[in-house]
């Protein structure tokens, strides 16, 4: 009889259900697209090899707005003084990687006619780049120490160079130009994939010397990746990094440091700030739709108790309890609440994995805030519509009857 009347007034019914659609989509779809962005924030941001750290000229996120100029006065990090960190870290650890990158956006690779797309990443780096970035050789060898320190011209590039330069040859030992600079190919990085809708293929990396040698080193800052030898000695490694860091760049007892230090935790932790603020914004959004939705389910349903006042009245007069009355009402509210919140949480799920899928991220279904969902439905309906239900089985009998 409950879910009977409801199909009476259905576009009343469809519209009272819509304000707790709204609510449900808004953090479901929310929460969806976080939970599926999660674990390729935890691989596309975890960049850093095990047990790394690195330092730079800029914090993380370019610095807090208005403040960049700050970080922008601050000296680069040359090379002298990279390796000179370099060896006061000898014996410390085993893995310093010195790094710079391209920052024009315009960096193309041409072989043989066959030319890549712009925006490929063009780097300077060691022979410490593999370790300290979580790349592989497939083919080929790495960079050495030779080449850093002879500046030879080689190069090692990613499998989208590859495909598009070398579709049916070998590359080892071609010669490419890259931003009209000559380097032969002595090295092929393992397959890398996507993340946050970038490619990790398309790249391209030289010995450090000769990038700043061929594209200069003025206004050019030098990041440092350093690997502590065990999870055990990581703090004490960062403690001992920083102090030859300060050392190299003449900083006194009382100066500040002009320099960043982060590593994958702080990489998560922000993704995680940032994923905290969105979640609270969509919670006060939500709360405030299911509030609304909650006092329409109340107003149609005392609504509903006026114009079914005289049939409340004969259902009790041949022998309707008062608990039977209270049922079929909370019924109905609880019925138009977990409608709402079904198709919410449907809309809501395509809509968060949509966002997903655009950032190159796996689907998932949030399960366990469908069931939050569900629950907090279940309760708006029975919350909302307990007063409605309450009024409807208190009625006397002799007095609905009389009702026109």
């Amino acid at each position: 009889m409950a879910l009977g009347s409801l199909g009476v007034n259905k576009l009343r019914s469809a519209l009272t259900m819509l304000g707790i659609t709204i609510g449900v989509f808004s953090v479901i779809s929310v929460m969806t697209a976080v939970s599926a962005l999660r674990s390729s924030i935890e691989t596309g941001l975890s960049f850093l090899g095990s047990n790394i750290f690195q330092f730079a000229k800029f914090p993380l996120t370019g610095g807090p707005e208005g403040g960049r100029r700050r970080f922008e006065l601050r000296r680069d990090i040359t090379l002298d003084q990279a390796m000179r960190y370099k060896h006061l870290m000898e014996g410390v650890s085993d893995t310093v990687c010195l790094k710079t990158f391209d920052q024009t956006g315009n960096a193309q690779a041409v072989y043989n006619g066959r030319k890549t797309t712009p925006g490929l990443t063009l780097g300077g780096s060691n022979e410490h780049f593999l370790t300290a970035n979580q790349y592989s050789i497939e083919v080929g060898r790495n960079i050495t120490l030779d080449d850093v320190d002879l500046a030879r011209p080689v190069i090692l590039v990613g499998q989208g160079i590859v495909k598009r330069l070398f579709p049916a040859e070998n590359p080892l030992g071609k010669t490419i130009k890259v931003k009209e600079r000559t380097y032969i190919v002595v090295g092929v990085f393992a397959e890398k994939g996507q993340s946050f809708g970038n490619s990790g293929d398309d790249i391209a990396m030289i010995p450090i010397t000769r990038f700043l040698a061929d594209f200069g080193a003025q206004n050019r800052s030098i990041n440092i990746a350093t690997q502590a030898l065990s999870q055990e000695v990581y703090n004490e490694t960062i403690d001992k990094a920083v102090t030859a860091m300060r050392i190299v760049r003449g900083l006194r007892p009382e100066d500040e440091n002009d320099f960043e230090t982060y590593s994958n935790d702080s990489l998560l932790s922000i993704f995680a700030r940032v994923a905290d603020m969105i979640a609270a914004g969509s919670f006060i959004i939500s709360g405030i739709a299911l509030l609304a939705a909650g006092v329409g389910i109340m107003n149609i349903m005392l609504v509903s108790v006026t114009e079914r006042t005289k049939e409340i009245g004969i259902r009790k007069s041949i022998g309707a309890r008062k608990k039977n009355i209270l049922t079929q009402f909370l019924i109905e509210a609880v019925a138009i609440s977990l409608a709402g919140g079904l198709l919410g949480i449907g809309l809501g799920v395509a809509g968060g994995n949509g966002i997903a899928l655009m950032l190159s991220a796996s689907v998932v279904f949030p399960w366990n805030w469908a069931a939050i969902g569900l629950i907090v439905c279940a309760g708006i309906g029975i919350g909302f519509g307990f007063y409605p239900a309450w009024k409807a089985s208190s009625l006397d009998p002799i007095e609905a009857l009389r009702f026109e």
